[in-house]
């Protein structure tokens, strides 16, 4: 079991930045690829960023992309989601993510999930 817990979210304007980190306890963290999805209201969880085991590799939503960077310290047991230049679309609740494998960014595809963090950026 991977426990996941969000935390950083809160209220910015529109070009403002915040920072999610995402603190994992339990099993071997370092083994996961970790991702965090976002789900704003009437629409579906989507894929924002994902990141490998050992950081070598990530990927990003289009809308997202050269904005928001996701990073790891395995060491610390934390996932981190910086996002600048925020939109109010960005508006949602942010949720970690693990999984074992690097290749699906897929929200049913991940095992482990946080309680999730609001995000809202306004105009």
């Amino acid at each position: 079991q991977v426990q996941l817990v969000e935390s950083g979210g809160g209220l910015v304007q529109a070009g403002g930045s915040l920072r999610l980190s995402c603190a994992a306890s339990g099993r071997t963290f370092s083994g996961y690829t970790m991702g965090w999805f976002r789900q704003a209201p009437g629409k579906e969880r989507e894929f924002v960023a994902a990141i490998n085991w050992s950081g070598g590799k990530t990927a990003y939503a289009d809308s997202v992309k050269g904005r928001f960077t996701i990073s790891r310290d395995n060491a610390k047991m934390t996932v981190f989601l910086q996002m600048n230049s925020l939109k109010p679309e960005d508006t949602a609740v942010y949720y970690c993510a693990a999984r074992l494998y690097w290749g699906s960014f897929d929200s049913k595809d991940y095992e482990y999930w946080g309680q999730g963090t609001q995000v809202t950026a306004s105009s």
